[in-house]
């Protein structure tokens, strides 16, 4: 989920933790623990961070090792002894426990986003992307805001917000059950399929979706249940080309060739220099393609400049890549 939804999860279970006798019995308990729980609900995000690196090293790695199992034992952990010692007449153990709700609440709602979380690291590096939740879910916000408000107008927060979740819950349920009559209307449409990308978008009743046979690949969207196809791409496979085979020694195509499961590729050749790119099918967006990977080589094959990431118009491209179209 995006960060705004994070913390506004955070505030809730921190309302829901008032329900809690331990937490309420003193205002050391209290305090640390709406503090490990709204710190709990952002600390896996840091990973964020490495955007200041490069856009490489963070598609690589975010929602990754900070996500994975370990992390969520041992974040609860860290973050109580750091918060502890400022109020040290704190139920430790029931710090503790709502700090640790926190983080895996976290971790447990980024497994509906389509991008999804390395959760099962260490025993599987495999993404877990359910795809039936966006990653700004203007529903799942918007009842939290209303939450929020009705805290703040003098209603007990762990009674307001227990029944939302409960609302949430059912929610999930439709998402999941909507996703499912996409996914066989597909299934009807391109009965060879060997991988069907469902996405979800903002609206409720739209869907992205990207499909593999043995042939081509399709992309489409889905609204209110009536599929439509809007382009098609013969699968070409990659060829062990020189120009190609050093491209591939990229750090930033190297990580885009981590994260996508579903992209097609175009080299071209200029007077100085060839230009490779990878372009992911899952995301269109007016027509266009936004998640890329571009690495341009000179003659001699030695990479002059390269970039991954989401980019909206040619002429941005090219001022990340920093020379002139060819």
């Amino acid at each position: 989920m995006d960060t705004g939804t994070h913390i506004v999860m955070g505030i809730a279970l921190a309302g829901i933790a008032t329900l809690d006798p331990v937490v309420t019995e003193s205002t050391a308990t209290t305090t640390s623990v709406m503090l490990g729980a709204i710190i709990g609900s952002q600390i896996p995000d840091i990973d964020t961070i490495l955007k200041l690196k490069n856009n490489a090293v963070y598609i690589r790695n975010h929602r990754g090792i900070t996500h994975s199992i370990p992390a969520v034992l041992l974040w609860p952990i860290a973050l109580t002894a750091v918060i502890y010692p400022f109020f040290p007449g704190a139920n430790l153990l029931h710090l503790w426990i709502w700090t640790f709700l926190a983080v895996f609440l976290h971790v447990f709602v980024d497994i509906f986003n389509a991008y999804g979380t390395q959760a099962l690291r260490p025993f599987s590096t495999k993404w877990v992307a359910l795809g039936v939740i966006n990653t700004f879910d203007p529903y799942i916000f918007g009842i939290h805001i209303v939450g929020l408000v009705i805290w703040a107008l003098g209603a007990n927060p762990g009674y307001t917000f227990i029944p939302i979740y409960f609302l949430l819950i059912i929610y999930y349920l439709l998402r999941f059950s909507a996703r499912r009559k996409v996914y066989l209307e597909v299934k009807k449409m391109i009965p060879d399929a060997t991988e069907i990308i469902i996405a979800p978008t903002m609206k409720f009743r739209q869907w992205r979706i990207a499909v593999m046979n043995k042939h081509q690949f399709f992309v489409g969207r889905a609204v209110k249940d009536e599929v439509s196809i809007l382009d098609q791409f013969n699968r070409v496979p990659v060829p062990e080309t020189p120009v190609l085979n050093a491209a591939k020694k990229d750090k930033n195509l190297s990580a885009f060739l981590s994260f996508s499961p579903v992209y097609r590729w175009e080299i071209d050749e200029y007077d100085d220099y060839y230009e490779v790119r990878f372009i992911d099918l899952r995301y269109r967006s007016n027509d266009y393609y936004p998640f890329v990977a571009v690495v341009q080589l000179d003659p001699s094959l030695t990479i002059i400049t390269s970039y991954t990431g989401w980019i909206f118009s040619e002429e941005k491209l090219r001022k990340k890549l920093e020379i002139l179209p060819g």
